[in-house]
């Protein structure tokens, strides 16, 4: 039996949204709308100076960042394989403090890693943290908008303390099975140690084996860091108990 008119209501229809001024607009138009607004902010915001790759990045995005250091920060977590090689690069050229060893916490102190799968940050612990405006993960300066290279001649950012780059970078070595669909394509869809076809079930772990290069990882000094940085994160078909776990993060090259 068909209800009557009056017991019927209009439906909100799919793909529209309510504009400010209370009329329906379809999803593409207040996208459209959306992203005019943000490019009139980042034009507003956009210095002289702006890498070009990260704002042809920043142009191409479904829905456009409003500010350059937005523009920044998707443009690494976009590419966080460049995010990862940077930030070995600086910490290289920033080398190990003297006097500084990897080691773990003991007591009560928080600067340090409770295991060895935490990959090894001399500039995070407050004996020889830097201060403001340089990176606590690679020791360097860092610059406007987190950015690792001083294109506007202003010095370093007194505010900052890290590298845009190197928070990607520093997310992937600590989580990197949020990146696990990039390992496998990286990868080719092959298992790191066996090399045979990936798994639905492959797990991701770090390459080189944890315990027999525990007791000389206590002993790491100035010259093994950049070292350490050239051990990998993998993705294997099974888990690598004997032997590909370390505590560091993946090298691309």
């Amino acid at each position: 039996m068909a209800g009557n008119a009056s017991d019927t209501k209009d439906l909100r229809l799919a793909g529209t949204l309510m504009g400010h001024t209370g009329n329906r607009m379809k999803m593409s138009e207040w996208r459209a709308a959306k992203n005019a607004q943000s490019l009139a902010r980042l034009n507003k915001a956009l210095p002289d100076i702006f890498p070009a790759p990260v704002l042809t990045h920043a142009l191409n995005r479904a829905f456009t960042p409003p500010m350059p250091r937005l523009a920044i920060d998707s443009y690494w977590r976009a590419h966080p394989v460049r995010a990862d090689r940077l930030a070995r690069v600086l910490a290289a050229r920033s080398g190990a403090p003297a006097g500084w060893t990897w080691r773990l916490r003991s007591g009560r102190a928080k600067d340090l890693p409770s295991t060895f799968r935490s990959p090894a940050a001399p500039y995070r612990e407050k004996a020889f943290h830097l201060g403001p405006g340089h990176c606590c993960v690679c020791g360097q300066p860092v610059y406007g908008f987190g950015w690792h290279a001083d294109l506007w001649e202003r010095g370093p950012n007194r505010k900052a303390q890290w590298h845009t780059a190197c928070v990607v970078a520093w997310e992937l070595w600590n989580a990197p099975t949020a990146y696990v669909r990039l390992l496998r394509r990286l990868q080719r869809h092959r298992c790191a140690q066996s090399g045979k076809r990936l798994w639905k079930t492959a797990e991701v772990d770090h390459r080189g084996p944890a315990g027999a290069d525990q007791g000389r990882r206590r002993q790491m000094g100035e010259g093994d860091r950049e070292g350490r940085h050239r051990e990998e994160i993998s993705a294997y078909n099974s888990s690598p108990s004997s032997g590909a776990s370390s505590a560091t993060a993946r090298p691309l090259r």
